[in-house]
């Protein structure tokens, strides 16, 4: 289940049950950028004010008892790769991201690691035993190209088991909002080797409507996780163009986008 937070700051925010680490889903919400950008942006390459965005990681870092160079971020190209890191790879605030990866696992503790979306499903994923942690960025072309089956299987290699995973989807765009042509079910039926029922719906105009969370829990299920470890947000991104960034919400009506971020870390036992 997904519970709704506010920071003394305001910063809103969100968590799952299933997650035994320290764990947050941001929303565009608790911020300090203005105009477009408002209020909670962590994009740094979008045209908004570099002092807000910060500030807006200041916000989000306390999350994590963490300050703004104590954390590993992504470099998202929607590739498939999951990239290990370490206290060494930290990320100096208001740098460039040298390293190119859609999703980051640790086994080190109290090192947070955060994946990016704005309509993409942010997908939090810890080892229940402490092993590891991993933060990942599916869209659709990373999910077909198996980045969850190459997070999940970075953290076996630093002693997970799949039984003992639990994984968080967090606010996405959904099935209401996620048109395609005809080349994102193929997609999706080759990734899933042909287990689709009920992902997709068929429109009279020859469009898809297609479930890319669902998508991504059936993966989760085939590399071996429990149903009952999987936690999935209901909200869709592209109906609540108030509450987070949609990058197709916002391209359609000429908007400046921002995005969001969601960050895991392991904590001492």
């Amino acid at each position: 289940m997904f519970t709704e937070h506010q920071t003394a700051e305001g910063l809103v925010y969100l968590t799952s049950s299933v997650l035994p680490a320290r764990h947050a889903f941001s929303t565009r919400l608790g911020g300090v950028s203005r105009g477009g950008f408002e209020t909670f942006n962590i994009s740094l390459n979008r045209g908004d004010d570099p002092e807000a965005v910060c500030e807006n990681y200041r916000r989000w870092c306390t999350l994590f008892d963490a300050g703004v160079d104590d954390c590993c971020v992504t470099n998202q190209i929607h590739e498939a790769y999951v990239r290990p890191v370490t206290g060494a790879d930290r990320h100096i605030c208001m740098t460039d991201e040298p390293v190119e990866a859609d999703g980051l696992v640790t086994s080190e503790k109290n090192l947070p690691i955060f994946c990016f979306t704005a309509d993409c499903v942010p997908v939090l994923l810890c080892d229940s035993e402490g092993k590891a942690v991993a933060a990942v960025h599916c869209g659709w072309k990373s999910s077909v190209r198996d980045i969850l089956g190459n997070a999940v299987r970075e953290m076996e290699k630093r002693g997970a088991k799949p039984e003992n995973i639990c994984a968080a989807l967090g606010p996405a765009i959904g099935r209401c909002c996620f048109e395609t042509d005809r080349d994102v079910p193929d997609a999706v039926t080759a990734y899933l080797s042909g287990e689709t029922d009920g992902l997709w719906t068929l429109r009279e105009d020859g469009k898809y409507m297609v479930d890319l969370r669902l998508a991504n829990v059936r993966r989760l299920l085939q590399l071996g996780l429990k149903a009952e470890n999987i936690d999935v947000s209901e909200e869709c991104t592209m109906c609540k163009p108030d509450k987070y960034w949609s990058a197709r919400y916002t391209a359609r009506h000429k908007l400046v986008r921002g995005s969001m971020v969601a960050g895991i870390a392991l904590k001492e036992r």
